[in-house]
């Protein structure tokens, strides 16, 4: 997905929409160097960015400490079902 962002990518232009939907590479550290350092520009200018990268942070960080025997069987098949839709929407 990141390809297809950084297709339209502009030093100096990131929009909050990019930044979205480049938040999970930006965390792993994946991008390259550049854009990485763009996003660290927007972030310290935009709190709403902020907010939303430390939410996803948050959330992975939870999600982490859940074992699969802590989730409810019919909860799970929902969430994988989520998941799926999401993932196949995205190909």
């Amino acid at each position: 997905m990141s390809e297809r962002i950084l297709e339209d990518f502009e030093p100096g232009e990131l929009t909050c929409q990019q930044l979205a939907e480049l938040v999970s590479d930006y965390i792993e550290g994946v991008l390259a160097p550049p854009v990485q350092e763009e996003i660290v520009a927007h972030l310290a200018e935009c709190s709403d960015c902020t907010a939303y990268v430390e939410q996803v942070r948050t959330t992975i960080a939870i999600a982490g400490e859940i074992t699969s025997g802590e989730v409810d069987p019919p909860a799970r098949a929902a969430l994988l079902d989520l998941f799926r839709g999401w993932a196949a929407s995205r190909s």
